[in-house]
């Protein structure tokens, strides 16, 4: 099978980097383009994870320029790495109570037909992480994740 479109969601994390660096290697090998998502999760109004800041729409506009800018910097990354490699590339940012549904439906809306995308650095199912599990469990295209 030959892929076309490839769907690379990103936080701006060193793991999503990685992700990121295969997804357009993948990407100018096939002739495929990337789709690049930012998801800022719902429900808290702000909560860390890598040093990363999200949160709600129930925050300052201190917050929301911040999560802005971090979402900004994690897509410039990947237009960026596209840009390099000739790989032609678009981005979408979304929020989601679940960030692995923002995926599924991003991956429906962008008409992809593969998913690259990150995980924790542990071992076992562990490493997965959550969102990753699901993303997996629920995808209707392959994912490949990366450590």
């Amino acid at each position: 099978m030959s892929y076309r479109h490839i769907l690379v969601p990103t936080d701006g994390s060193a793991r999503s980097q990685r992700a990121i660096a295969m997804a357009v290697t993948l990407a100018a090998q096939l002739n495929a383009r990337v789709t690049s998502i930012y998801v800022v999760p719902e429900g808290v109004p702000t909560l860390f994870s890598g040093g990363k800041l999200y949160g709600s729409g129930v925050v300052s506009s201190r917050v929301r320029a911040a999560i802005r800018k971090a979402a900004d910097e994690a897509l410039d990354a990947v237009a960026a790495a596209a840009d390099r490699a000739g790989v032609r590339h678009t981005s979408m940012r979304t929020t989601a109570h679940a960030p692995w549904q923002a995926i599924v439906r991003a991956v429906r809306a962008a008409d992809a037909d593969l998913i690259v995308m990150a995980t924790h650095g542990r071992r076992g199912l562990a490493a997965l992480g959550s969102q990753t599990l699901k993303t997996v469990a629920h995808s209707p295209v392959p994912v490949l994740v990366c450590r």
